[in-house]
Formats: C-alpha cells, sequence, structure tokens
C-alpha cells in the first residue's frame, strides 16, 4: 500500500469509513427484539454439497416486526434452511410449513437484552481497536515520512489533521453504539 503523505488524509477517511461500516454490519446482526433479515446475514445453506449464502437461496423478509419469512426458490431447500438456522445457534426456531419457513422472534428478556447491550459494546470496543490500529500505522507513517526530508511543521499539521479524523470516527462509533443500545432497551 504505497500512499503519498499528501493524501494520507483521504486515505485515512476511507479507513475509517469501512471500519465504521464493518460496526454497522456487525451490529445490524444482533438482535433487538425486532425482526429483521440481517439476522440471518452469514448463514450458510448445503445447496446441492456447495454452501452457499441463505440470501442466495431464498427470499428473506419480515411480514411483521416479530416474523421473519423465508421463500426458497425450489422447494427442496426447506429442509438445509431449516438445518442451517438451527446450526447457527442463534435461539431461533425456524417451523417449516411446505412453502416457507417461518421464525417467530420471542420477546427478550431483561438479562438477554443487558448480554446484547454488553456485545454491542464489545462490537464498538473493537471497531475502536481497529480505528487505533489504523491511527497508529498513519502516525508511524508520518513520522517515517518526516525522517525522510518532509518538513517537520507539515508533518505535525498531518498529525493534527490524523487527529481530528480519529476523534470524529470515535464519536460515530460512540453514537452508533448509543443508538443500538437505546433499540435493544426499549421495550
Amino acid at each position: 500500500m504505497e500512499i503519498d503523505i499528501d493524501n494520507l488524509i483521504n486515505s485515512a477517511k476511507t479507513s475509517v469509513d469501512r471500519i465504521v461500516d464493518h460496526l454497522k454490519n456487525e451490529l445490524a446482526k444482533i438482535r433487538a427484539g425486532k425482526a429483521s433479515p440481517a439476522m440471518l446475514d452469514g448463514i450458510k445453506v448445503d445447496y446441492y454439497g456447495t454452501p452457499t449464502l441463505l440470501n442466495q437461496v431464498a427470499n428473506v423478509g419480515t411480514p411483521d416486526s416479530k416474523t421473519i419469512s423465508i421463500q426458497p426458490w425450489e422447494k427442496g431447500m426447506l429442509g438445509p434452511i431449516e438445518q442451517a438456522i438451527f446450526a447457527a445457534n442463534l435461539g431461533l426456531t425456524p417451523m417449516n410449513d411446505g412453502e416457507f419457513v417461518r421464525i417467530s422472534i420471542p420477546a427478550l428478556t431483561e438479562e438477554r437484552r443487558k448480554d446484547l447491550v454488553k456485545q454491542s459494546k464489545g462490537e464498538g470496543e473493537n471497531a475502536k481497536v481497529s480505528l487505533r490500529n489504523e491511527r497508529h500505522k498513519w502516525m508511524d507513517f508520518i513520522k517515517k515520512e518526516v525522517k525522510e526530508g518532509y518538513p517537520e511543521d507539515a508533518g505535525k499539521k498531518k498529525e493534527a489533521e490524523i487527529e481530528s479524523v480519529v476523534k470524529s470516527c470515535v464519536t460515530r462509533i460512540d453514537e452508533l453504539i448509543t443508538a443500538k443500545e437505546k433499540d435493544i432497551l426499549t421495550v
């Protein structure tokens, strides 16, 4: 990854956006008591001997806030879809009616809500660790460039810009976690 120091800030913003997007995807997988097709993201179904993502072998939708409906494109996939959901160990019980696989989302207990909040905060902390690692790489890059002849005061300016990008990202991460926590704790 060859980066010109003048393009470092744009590269940093792109990396920050990737970190935030990853966090959003991880938070979407944590259920908040409402049915969401994102809860089943990453589940792979045995499709004629090939592990295939669930959303590539069936339509996944939410007819209401407490139900996920899965309609396979081939009726023969009902059994493998059911098995894949059980194997994913999400705490959900699929029901096969011959045409659809339906999953009723049970109400969350207070204890389970607290566990989900803890899990969300863990994902936020993971995002911050990734951000700190990226920040460390950027700062090392700037210091290396300064040693190789880049003006020191311009290097300090770049460091300040990086700090600004990192602070704004931490704020975004905290906002996402707070919103998810509120979503989970809302009964």
